[in-house]
């Protein structure tokens, strides 16, 4: 079994931010782009939980060795239940001006690109290098049904991820029943040019679970802000709230394991649009970079694909004694 990094002595501290130069054992140059890059806060925002909240840390560590045990157990052919669990997910528009009260037909269109990307049928899965064919995940058996859509205007016009105000009866909209369904918050704006971000299972419980996604980054056409205009915004964050790090690992360090052994050790985050092969180094060992996962930092079309560890991992939270079993509809 691997070694969990959760206990209070050896928590390590994430941050989904924008300064590639702050990763260690690099050793690599990389041309990045200065301008609109991603920027996702869930690692960062986890690990404040988990350095001062013990229950936090124990509920983390019991999700991945429960995780880590159904991996096992699909390595010696005990899988996962036969069938597809189809998420049913409430999205929560909160905003200022009419232009930022997203239609329903961008929020439709959301829903559409998370099932071609969970179901492997996005046009531009065929982009994946024939060096991670292999290791591609196909349908992960995940998908997601619309369920309700609640709107309020509200007069902030920059949010705060810290403080979750938008998640408030009285400040934003409260989340419908969390343990059943996911929870989108759409809002106009937040800080550090913050395009989503979402809770690990385990990391938090209650009103506060989900995901939040500013609103130019949410769905497809009109009123989308390229090159984060494809939907794979929500792809990303929903990837965290299902359980999957980033590339490089739960650190601003890089090189940290994301528990999925088909994803090639990563010094930290690609911006941009990096073009194929791109080799960067951890500890003195150079790897082909996997950029093109949902789980990096690049612009939303060079993004097309998961891997078959990251879909077992996200088979296993599902799963009917998993972590996000209340989100199943039988």
């Amino acid at each position: 079994m691997k070694k969990l990094l959760f206990g209070a002595g050896i928590l390590f501290l994430a941050s989904c931010n924008n300064d590639v130069n702050s990763v260690t054992e690099q050793q690599d140059t990389q041309p990045q782009e200065t301008a609109n890059r991603r920027s996702c806060p869930s690692d960062e925002m986890r690990n404040k939980i988990l350095s001062t909240d013990p229950a936090a840390r124990a509920r983390v560590n019991a999700i991945e060795e429960f995780t880590e045990q159904r991996l096992n157990d699909i390595k010696v052919g005990k899988v996962l239940a036969d069938g597809t669990v189809e998420i049913p997910v409430v999205f929560n528009v909160v905003y200022n001006t009419s232009s930022e009260n997203v239609s329903d037909a961008r929020l439709q269109s959301q829903i559409d690109v998370l099932n071609r990307d969970y179901g492997a049928t996005n046009a531009d899965n065929s982009n994946t290098p024939s060096e991670f064919v292999p290791v591609k995940a196909g349908d992960t058996k995940i998908r997601f049904r619309l369920a309700k859509t609640v709107r309020k205007q509200s007069s902030t016009t920059l949010w705060n991820p810290d403080d979750n105000k938008m998640k408030s009866a009285s400040t934003g909209i409260a989340a419908t029943t969390p343990d059943n369904y996911l929870n989108i918050w759409v809002v106009n704006k937040m800080t550090g040019g913050t395009l989503g971000y979402a809770y690990y299972p385990g990391t938090i419980t209650g009103s506060l679970d989900g995901v939040v996604i500013a609103a130019p980054y949410i769905g497809t056409g009109s009123g989308t802000s390229a090159p984060f205009n494809l939907g794979r915004t929500a792809t990303h964050e929903v990837g965290h709230y299902l359980n999957l790090p980033h590339l490089w690992g739960s650190s601003d360090a890089g090189c940290q394991t994301d528990y999925s052994n088909d994803t090639p050790v990563s010094p930290g985050p690609n911006y941009g649009t990096p073009s194929y092969p791109l080799s960067r180094a951890c500890g003195g060992v150079s790897r082909s970079q996997i950029f093109m996962n949902y789980m990096d930092y690049v612009d939303d079309k060079i993004m097309v694909m998961f891997t078959t560890n990251q879909k077992q991992r996200m088979q296993a939270v599902v799963s009917a004694s998993g972590p996000r079993s209340g989100l199943r509809l039988y």
